[in-house]
Order: structure tokens, then sequence, then C-alpha cells
């Protein structure tokens, strides 16, 4: 599939039309960022069956905010609209699809209970 830009006009219907999305937090000014970027780019042209997305901090700062960005890059991992990985820094080819591999394989009945037992126990 091909690499998006992710914007606030068309971030809720990319995460909620695509089961998996793995997005890329960058700014153009970020050292680190131009060497993540052509790794993060390889996967999304070899992995075809999840959607990969960039989003410029710069350029998209509320989207930034709400993922609670401190650092670039970081990489996020949505399935089934829900945030399953986040982490900061420049992720290496293997490491990152593994990461692929592992969203694809995760159970999301059981996230979803993990996630409902934690909001209940802190309810209490």
């Amino acid at each position: 599939m091909a690499l998006m830009a992710l914007t606030e006009e068309n971030f809720e219907k990319t995460i909620a039309d695509n089961e998996i999305v793995i997005i890329d937090f960058w700014a153009t000014w970020c050292g680190p960022c131009k060497q993540y970027g052509p790794i993060f780019e390889r996967i999304a042209e070899n992995v075809t069956d999840i959607t990969f997305a960039k989003i410029n901090t710069d350029e998209q700062q509320q989207l930034a905010a709400q993922f609670q960005i401190r650092s670039i890059p970081t990489t996020v991992v949505m399935k089934d609209e829900i945030v399953v990985f986040q982490q900061e820094g420049v992720l290496f080819h293997e490491k990152l699809l593994d990461i692929a591999e592992k969203a694809q394989a995760l159970d999301m009945d059981m996230v979803r209970e993990t996630i409902a037992k934690q909001e209940a126990a802190a309810q209490q």
C-alpha cells in the first residue's frame, strides 16, 4: 500500500477504514527522522496489507498533541482504532517488520478485555 500523509482532515477516516495503521511522527528539521524515513518507506512498500502513514508534527500539531508526542521520530501502531504500540526513536528494519507482524497477530478481543479491566480498576 502506498504511504499516506495523515492530516486532521483524513485521520479519523483512515483509522476507521483500515484495520492496522502504522504512523511515523516526524519533522523536516529532525536528523533522526531523516535516517528513519527511508526505513519506514521501504517497509511500507513491502508490507502491503498494513496502512503506513506519516504525520508531520510541525504541520499537524493537534494530532501530535493528541498522541502526546514529546520526541521524534515516534512510531505509533493502531489496530481496530486502538493504540497498541508507541515508541520514540529510530526503529531499524528488522524491528519495524517484527512490530508489524506482531500487530497482525495481536488478539484484539484480549486487548479490549485488558483495557476494560484497567478502566474498572481505575474507577475503584
